[in-house]
């Protein structure tokens, strides 16, 4: 392939490994953030208006249009199930038992889900039910929630389960349709991909990710009034089972822990979050797509916006800490922020 063919992202360095005094890796990325009131710039880092893929920073959202159209009322889903909904889940006893849950509830089968057997995506998880001699389930992709909901859905509404991942079907119409209206996007700043479980995945300016996080977690500004009340509740039901979203020591799942924040990863160095009593929507996009940086950014991020309790900022640095340790146990180098924001 011709690089000279693929437009790079105008990014800036954000995160260095040092190690003996030496720098050894620097990630590079873009930040936005925005006013969740507006939608305004408030600080950027790179170029905040190239699109990136949503990936599965996406799954609250996506979940909106479903339930405005009751499916929640209609099966009696509580807010552990809804936290599955919005979730990229590790595999733990909890998550499945809430998704197996949420088949007998529906009356679904498992095997509808148009998704690989595969084994937990958390290493414990993966152990615990290999030794048990579990095998491959479906419900154990990391999306089988999001996947779920939309059948649900699709059942409820008479639609066809069959193709119920492509984009033609009625279900991801809506939901693509919701995607653009809660990002307060243009269509001809949109665009569809295919995402690693099948579903369509949107493409949009990485400020538009940013203000959809912000108005997740401060609907009374959307503008999509209809949709809002629904936004509440799943930012709500993620906040209130944070480790049913992710999982244990997960970044978005420890930052759920706060009141104050709403949380998500994606993939492939994407990750948004909301401010509530600040009312601000984040986004970052990682160039090289790795996570491991993640927790740096946001960390680095917040010490310059605020949004986090002291408390919450102490568990980021016990989990995440700057200085990291060789195999050995002892220290080897340190994580450094070597971003500032800038005022728009």
């Amino acid at each position: 392939m011709n690089m000279n063919t693929i437009t790079m992202p105008a990014d800036v360095p954000l995160i260095a490994m040092k190690r003996g005094g030496q720098m050894e890796n620097v990630h590079r990325g873009r930040i936005s953030v925005v006013s969740a009131k507006d939608g305004e710039l408030v600080y950027a880092c790179g170029d905040v208006q190239t699109p990136a893929y949503v990936r599965s920073t996406a799954k609250p959202v996506q979940a909106i249009a479903s339930l405005l159209d009751g499916t929640a009322e209609t099966y009696g889903f509580e807010d552990r199930h809804l936290a599955l909904l919005a979730a990229s889940h590790r595999g733990s006893r909890e998550q499945l038992e809430t998704l197996e849950d949420i088949l007998r509830l529906t009356g679904l089968d498992e095997d509808a889900l148009a998704i690989h057997p595969t084994l937990p995506v958390g290493r414990r998880a993966r152990d615990e039910w290999v030794a048990a001699g579990g095998k491959p389930r479906k419900l154990f992709h990391t999306c089988a929630g999001k996947h779920l909901g939309v059948l649900a859905w699709s059942k409820l509404k008479g639609w066809p389960l069959e193709g119920y991942i492509h984009p033609d079907h009625p279900a991801q119409q809506e939901i693509f349709r919701r995607i653009k209206r809660w990002a307060e996007a243009e269509n001809e700043q949109v665009t569809l991909g295919k995402d690693g479980c099948g579903f369509p995945v949107a493409a949009m300016p990485l400020r538009r990710l940013a203000l959809m996080y912000g108005r997740l977690a401060n609907p009374e500004f959307a503008q999509d009034r209809e949709a809002a009340r629904v936004a509440e509740r799943i930012a709500s039901a993620m906040n209130a089972y944070p480790d049913r979203v992710e999982g244990k020591h997960r970044l978005a799942s420890i930052l759920l822990e706060d009141p104050n924040v709403v949380a998500k990863s994606g993939a492939h160095g994407v990750f948004a979050l909301g401010l509530r009593s600040e009312k601000l929507g984040v986004s970052i996009a990682v160039t090289d797509g790795t996570e491991v940086a993640w927790p740096y950014v946001i960390k680095a991020i917040l010490k310059q916006t605020g949004g986090v309790s002291a408390e919450t900022m102490r568990k980021l640095d016990l989990v995440f800490p700057d200085e990291f340790l060789n195999d050995a146990g002892e220290t080897a180098g340190s994580w450094e922020a070597i971003f500032k924001l800038d005022a728009i």
